[in-house]
């Protein structure tokens, strides 16, 4: 079986009354002789998998690359049982040995073919999703999976959930959470910029884009946009850099063609990267660029030639045009009037720059190697994730900062003073990160050290109120706290 991308382009030679009703990109299963039936109005097991793969973005999946894992599963599963001799359609019985085969040949297999146990689960949950919907609709006699019923706490609301049986124990959530502290987080950054640990400059290392990768790399662990949101960013939707310096973090809108999810959300940056970013746009990109005339390839699209930029948007190839509205695929076709690209990535040769997980990941493994054997692999998402860490534990401590401020005013009422500050710090990250739960947000907190955060808050806000807290309460809640630590 193959997997390719649709597009409707030159669709009027198909010999066909109208355009077919499938998305642009949309991924499609086909099969080695490019048959999708075996007889009029009797579908093969791939066109039924691409039926479905059609009402994705019906069914809460709106962005490519989720079409295009679920196509990959699909895939991928269809071939195996293709090779041996099973319908992908067929009885529970023999779809359930079939699986069974599947489980060992992906963990103990040929070792390029092995997973862990995340990746299967993730392809489990597909299969999952696809053989629900194809009883539904008709196409299959049963579902090959046994699953078990349950209960959890959603937004303080019981409700039953299904475990699948053949997804694989995993660890809890917070233990998978990779993310950098903050001094990790700094000599990143400096090793990014082809500085040494302590800031001098490195002399072994001959690192090309040093002020572009380092402008980047600070921004987004200042922000915590995903990959695709900071590689398809604009010069002109960084946010403008106020005219004073000021310890408040400044509003990062993002629009929802850009975002995961197809929503609009908005974020913040600090203002230290957020200058050093307009740095890089005003002096090393514009170096970069100079000289060069930015052409995107054919397989992408015809040029989209920008007038009158702004922060809001631009008049695209004669039309207004908001950036909010703009798709990856369009971003990478802009051109400026100057015969530039827009992003805020470029290569030496004036090219988008797209491929910022290599850059991360070679600058890991250089720290490793000269600095620090303890360093991680960094990716985009690690950055994310050391954001939303940080982001956390200082909403915590402005949250209780806050808390104490409120108890002096009201008197000795606490709960009439956590009720007044109106915003819990997990609802702040949640619509910070653009989850839509904030079951999805509380990962997070669990993998801090969250008693040393609650208790340098309550001692730090305490002294800075004038609050007077006793001796012998404040060492037995010392001794609580030392027996419970919990460690990051």
């Amino acid at each position: 079986m193959h997997l390719i991308n649709f597009s409707a382009r030159g669709w009027e030679s198909w010999d066909l009354d109208r355009q077919p009703l499938i998305r642009d990109r949309m991924p499609v299963i086909v099969d080695d002789d490019l048959r999708f039936e075996d007889a009029p109005g009797v579908p093969r097991p791939a066109m039924v998998a691409n039926w479905w793969l059609r009402e994705l973005p019906l069914d809460g999946a709106p962005a490519e690359r989720t079409w295009r894992n679920h196509a990959n599963t699909l895939c991928e599963w269809m071939s195996y049982l293709q090779e041996h001799g099973v319908h992908p359609l067929s009885g529970r019985r023999e779809l359930r040995a079939a699986l069974s085969m599947y489980a060992e040949y992906r963990f103990a297999g040929p070792l390029k073919k092995r997973w862990d146990g995340a990746t299967w689960n993730l392809h489990i949950g597909h299969l999952s999703a696809f053989y629900k919907w194809a009883r539904a609709e008709g196409f299959a006699q049963s579902i090959p999976f046994t699953y078990r019923m349950g209960k959890r706490v959603a937004d303080g609301v019981l409700v039953d959930v299904e475990r699948n049986l053949a997804r694989v124990r995993s660890p809890r959530p917070h233990t998978s959470i990779k993310y950098m502290e903050q001094d990790f987080c700094g000599l990143f950054v400096r090793a990014l910029a082809g500085l040494e640990p302590d800031g001098s400059p490195d002399r072994v290392f001959r690192g090309r884009k040093c002020a572009r990768n380092a402008a980047m790399g600070e921004f987004v662990l200042s922000s915590g946009p995903r990959r695709q949101e900071f590689t398809h960013l604009t010069i002109y939707e960084v946010p403008p850099l106020p005219r004073r310096r000021s310890s408040l973090p400044v509003l990062f809108p993002l629009g929802r063609a850009l975002t995961k999810g197809k929503k609009d959300r908005t974020t913040w940056v600090e203002y230290g990267p957020l200058a050093r970013m307009h740095q890089y746009i005003d002096l090393d990109r514009v170096a970069s660029a100079e000289g060069f005339v930015w052409r995107p390839p054919w397989r992408l699209g015809e040029p989209l030639l920008v007038e009158a930029p702004d922060w809001e948007g631009a008049t695209i190839n004669g039309v207004r045009k908001s950036w909010r509205k703009l798709t990856l695929r369009e971003r990478l076709c802009l051109v400026t009037p100057e015969g530039q690209s827009p992003l805020v990535g470029l290569q030496s040769s004036g090219k988008p720059f797209v491929d910022w997980a290599t850059a991360f990941r070679r600058t890991a493994a250089r720290i490793r190697e000269r600095f620090d054997p303890r360093f991680p692999t960094v990716s985009p998402h690690r950055c994310r994730h050391s954001f939303a860490m940080a982001t956390l534990q200082r909403l915590i401590g402005g949250y209780y900062q806050r808390a104490a401020e409120l108890v002096l005013a009201t008197g000795e009422d606490a709960a009439l003073a956590l009720y007044l500050t109106k915003q819990d710090p997990m609802l702040v990250l949640r619509d910070l990160m653009g989850h839509s739960s904030v079951l999805s947000t509380e990962i997070y907190i669990a993998r801090l050290d969250v008693t040393r955060i609650y208790r340098e808050a309550y001692r730090d806000s305490a002294q800075r109120m004038g609050l007077d807290v006793p001796a012998a309460v404040s060492g037995e809640v010392h001794a609580e706290f030392d027996g419970n630590e919990v460690s990051a």
